[in-house]
């Protein structure tokens, strides 16, 4: 199968996308690659693979987007230089890790990591 050249995506809502916005700096490590209008900012993680968030309060609270990362102990140490904690941290069986943070709305935003990263 060959490849297909794809660009994704990740959408989270907030219901303030002003408070919203600095938090997920501090998480991101970055201001915002881009902002599409007044109430969405955009970073792009790798070439082509974005995260976002944008106002609407109807249907914040209910994103679960996972970033997969070489060195999850690396990532969570930035994250908390930063000020954040994560809110929960995960182990599977398969040898798998996870830390989960959580916006002021509850979105779950997980860094992981695979076995053998």
């Amino acid at each position: 199968m060959t490849p297909i050249p794809l660009d994704l995506f990740a959408g989270i809502p907030v219901s303030d996308f002003a408070a919203a916005k600095p938090w997920y700096e501090r998480l991101l490590g970055a201001i915002p690659s881009f902002l599409p209008h007044e109430t969405e900012a955009v970073w792009e993680l790798a070439p082509h693979r974005f995260v976002f968030i944008v106002e609407d309060a109807e249907r914040a609270g209910s994103a679960i987007p996972t970033v997969m990362v070489e060195n999850l102990d690396a990532r969570v140490a930035e994250i908390t230089a930063r000020g954040l904690e994560p809110a929960e941290r995960e182990a599977y069986r398969s040898g798998a890790r996870k830390a989960i943070y959580r916006d002021a709305d509850g979105n779950e935003i997980g860094f992981g990591e695979a076995p053998g990263d």
